[in-house]
């Protein structure tokens, strides 16, 4: 079967799943001499309507880390609204340098069932939502070398149908059933409960409504900025993309975990692949 376009598919709250998916997917399009095209479902908005694909199509799908699972608030449209109809799939993950736990399978699985034929799959480093120490700038130069050898090699593969008959699904390391979330603890080893934290707005607002404009789960009030009026999912993109840096979160569990994260996992760690 030969390949007509490649989409590169991402829910991406502060850009690292996005330059992921589109670094592997323009690169395999490149390869194959098609289309490339980008679909950001970030948004409420875009996430309205379902994403039905065909044969022919290769969608590569991009989701965040966020507690070594994908985003339980996305699972329901994932499962629900995301069609493959026999068309190749690459499940891919970005994650904040500590790892990504059983989320690649979690979504290679989803895939799965949602008829995609998956030919690879990859888990790689992006900036940490909650630091701006930790994977600081990453996907840097050498990741993105990572990512376009991968885009390479998936497309050797699909050049080479002809001679590769389907059979199975990619093997994608993790467990099943998952393993649970992770959940973060303090040096007692007693668990720190973050999930009721929320950001909080600095006397420093300018009132530009970004931060509202950009929440993925439309959770911040656009005619309040200050007021939560719907679940956190800690993705950050109201604290990083304020242009005055008006957002934080203050909450003593969340303060202790990020530091935390940043001590044990500061080491560089690399992506990898399965194919």
């Amino acid at each position: 079967m030969t390949i007509k376009q490649v989409f590169s598919v991402y829910f991406s709250p502060t850009g690292g799943t996005k330059e992921a998916a589109t670094t592997i997917g323009f690169e395999v399009a490149k390869r194959l001499k098609v289309a490339h095209n980008e679909i950001d479902i970030t948004l409420p908005s875009m996430r309205e309507k379902s994403l039905v694909f065909k044969k022919g199509d290769l969608v590569i799908l991009g989701m965040p880390i966020i507690a070594g699972r994908i985003p339980n608030l996305l699972v329901p449209y994932l499962k629900e609204k995301i069609r493959g109809n026999n068309s190749f799939g690459v499940p891919v993950v970005s994650f904040g340098n500590r790892n990504y736990d059983d989320g690649l399978i979690e979504l290679s699985s989803i895939m799965v069932k949602n008829e995609f034929l998956t030919v690879g799959g990859g888990g790689f480093v992006s900036e940490h939502s909650f630091s701006n120490i930790l994977g600081k700038g990453r996907p840097d130069k050498e990741d993105k070398e990572n990512l376009k050898e991968f885009g390479r090699k998936i497309a050797e593969k699909l050049g080479e149908f002809s001679q590769w008959k389907y059979e199975n699904p990619v093997y994608i390391k993790g467990n099943q059933p998952f393993l649970p979330y992770f959940m973060p603890k303090n040096r007692d080893g007693e668990t720190i409960d973050i999930r009721k934290a929320v950001p909080v707005t600095g006397e420093n607002c300018c009132g530009c409504g970004i931060c509202a404009e950009v929440c993925p789960l439309g959770s911040i009030s656009k005619e309040n900025t200050s007021e939560i009026i719907g679940i956190c999912m800690k993705c950050c993109a109201c604290v990083k993309k304020c242009p005055v840096g008006a957002k934080k979160f203050i909450d003593t569990g969340f303060i202790y975990h990020k530091e935390e994260l940043e001590i044990l996992y500061a080491q560089r760690k690399s992506g990898e692949y399965f194919l």
